[in-house]
């Protein structure tokens, strides 16, 4: 009988835990790592023949929003594409449990602004036959998983659950009976293997407040003050185990007029007693203070004891977008109220003088630099694609400034003119804006920071960060020389287990789970952007996949080769960090 399911031969091993790598061969039993060393042929049913290619540990991504992708794709593309084969779902205190059926919709509609994911696609593919948080764990468990699934208690609808819905949350802050209640529920959700707790806190006033509700409002967990917080801190402690996914605003700004917000972080994951996953951390090649002033946090921060980690966007995905969609400058409350509602709706708004004159103002004023930091200089955003033909040979290729020199218009009004005309069909390209290679030298020279952020699942028609594993492979290792081989997959891996508690997988050692990605790291790479129509309900989205990964295996089994989906699903949703 033979002694392996599989042997990958002749690889060289990157084993996640910056060791150097070395020449071996890696037999798989049972859905784990059995024997490394020199291993023949004849002792496995299935050989991997790795030759000149590195054999390490599949990717841990931290931060996705697979939330409801997971319900349609099994496999979380675009990250499995890229060598993830592990995703954490229940990020930014956003997902759906705990959760009602009748507040189900009202959940969707939030996720569909709030992380642009498309409604429809959800409606017609999540049947909510859950409620509390430990029944959509056993759902889950019983779903095909083509990739292992972490999932956070995320906070806003479980305070939705306990305060009457949604709305209602946001009238008043929790009393100390249902805070009891909230926590009560949260030690019940670890007890059914969560990860730990998450949340959104994005002053409603800040300039970075993008992500908000259907209605322009801001999430439940924006405006929850700092004693609550404290009080989910208080219950971590209490279990002793988990992490806390956290998203905040400025580094400067007060959060409710109490504490500095990196003060109060700091404080909380003390009083936690266990890791802070801390978004995110852009590089901006024309603002590199922006970066700066937080990893000197986090640098400081785990020198007086906390440990916190700094999730760093380690990806050059500029923005496409058309005004159909976008959301993403919800900081400015003209473009706010401008963008909310029908598409006939947002044509009308972007038409009226008088939000108009508001825009042009905010921009002369230096409004926009916040989001130029995010999403690139509004000025050089780029006419892509033209829909309507007698426009097109006008002004497709051209940038907003070039239009507006043209015309001889403010170059707010030259964009909106151009997309109402085109039925805000209009596809804009951003520039990239965060390819400044001395601040990611800067960033991964910190040994708190993680790379990722890849938001996988959300903002589909807008972005693709989700690439970012080949990105630092082919970009920061290979091209730029960044950082080494070991450190890469140290960072996309092993660090990622341990700050996340994830206990059994992210290094290749013995008794470790399968989860491997077997690749050539001279032609390992992200392929150009495209637009896919596989979602629900004939939603698209921008997709962009990979090439140079060969085999790519979760839990032993190979779920694609070549970059061709098996068709496996040999998935596990993780309790506590563990398959079990």
């Amino acid at each position: 009988m033979p002694q392996f399911d599989t042997v990958i031969k002749n690889g060289t091993i990157v084993d996640g835990t910056k060791v150097p790598r070395y020449q071996a061969d890696l037999g798989i039993k049972d859905g784990k790592v059995a024997e490394i060393g020199k291993l023949s042929s004849s002792d496995a049913k299935k050989e991997i023949d790795a030759s000149g290619q590195i054999v390490a540990p599949g990717f841990i991504d931290l931060h996705t929003h697979y939330d409801a992708q997971l319900h349609w794709d099994p496999y979380c593309t675009i990250g499995s594409w890229h060598g993830v084969t592990t995703v954490t779902i229940g990020n930014c205190g956003f997902g759906f449990a705990p959760l009602r059926a009748e507040d189900a919709d009202r959940a969707m509609l939030a996720l569909s602004r709030t992380e642009a994911i498309p409604l429809e696609p959800m409606r017609v593919s999540m049947k909510v036959d859950w409620e509390t948080f430990p029944q959509y764990m056993d759902r889950l468990s019983r779903m095909p998983l083509g990739v292992n699934v972490s999932h956070l208690f995320p906070l806003a609808p479980a305070v939705a659950y306990v305060m009457g819905g949604f709305d209602d949350a946001k009238k008043r802050f929790p009393n100390k009976e249902e805070m009891d209640t909230i926590t009560g529920l949260y030690k019940e959700a670890v007890k059914a293997g969560a990860a730990g707790w998450s949340a959104q806190r994005l002053v409603p006033e800040s300039r970075v407040s993008v992500q908000r509700d259907y209605d322009g409002t801001p999430m439940i967990t924006d405006i929850l003050p700092d004693e609550f917080y404290m009080d989910m801190a208080k219950a971590m402690n209490e279990v002793g185990e988990g992490c806390i996914q956290f998203t905040q605003s400025g580094a400067s700004e007060s959060t409710f007029g109490v504490e500095d917000d990196f003060k109060f972080l700091e404080k909380m994951t003390k009083t936690a007693g266990q890791p802070l996953l801390y978004n995110a951390m852009l590089i901006s090649d024309k603002h590199p203070e922006s970066h700066q002033a937080q990893l000197n946090w986090v640098n400081a921060a785990n020198e007086r004891g906390a440990r916190v980690f700094g999730q760093g966007v380690t990806a050059r995905a500029p923005v496409r977008m058309t005004l159909e969609d976008w959301n993403l400058f919800d900081g400015i409350p003209a473009w706010k109220e401008a963008t909310l509602g029908t598409v006939e709706e947002r044509k009308a708004k972007l038409s009226k003088p008088e939000l108009r004159k508001e825009m042009r103002e905010d921009y002369d004023g230096g409004g926009m630099e916040t989001m130029n930091i995010v999403f690139g200089e509004f000025d050089k955003f780029i006419a892509r694609k033209v829909r309507n033909t007698g426009l097109k040979l006008q002004y497709e290729g051209m940038s907003v400034q070039q239009i507006a020199e043209k015309e001889g218009k403010h170059v707010i009004d030259a964009m909106l003119d151009l997309s109402v005309a085109d039925d805000l069909r209009t596809e804009w390209a951003g520039p990239v804006s965060n390819a400044n290679i001395e601040g990611y030298k800067e960033l991964m020279g910190s040994p708190y920071t993680l790379p990722g952020v890849s938001d996988g699942g959300a903002h589909v028609k807008f972005i693709t960060p989700a690439i970012y594993p080949t990105e630092v492979l082919s970009w920061l290792v290979r091209e730029q020389g960044v950082m080494s081989l070991e450190e890469a997959h140290f960072r996309l891996s092993g660090i990622m287990a341990w700050a996340a508690g994830i206990k059994d997988r992210g290094t290749l050692r013995q008794g470790q789970a399968a989860d491997i990605v077997v690749y050539d790291i001279n032609t390992v790479n992200a392929l150009p952007g495209e637009i896919a129509h596989d979602l629900p309900a004939n939603e698209w989205r921008r997709v962009q996949k990979a090439e140079g990964y060969k085999h790519i295996l979760v839990n032993g089994e190979e779920t694609f080769q070549n970059g061709e989906c098996t068709g496996n699903t040999s998935g596990a949703l993780l309790r506590n960090g563990t398959a079990r």
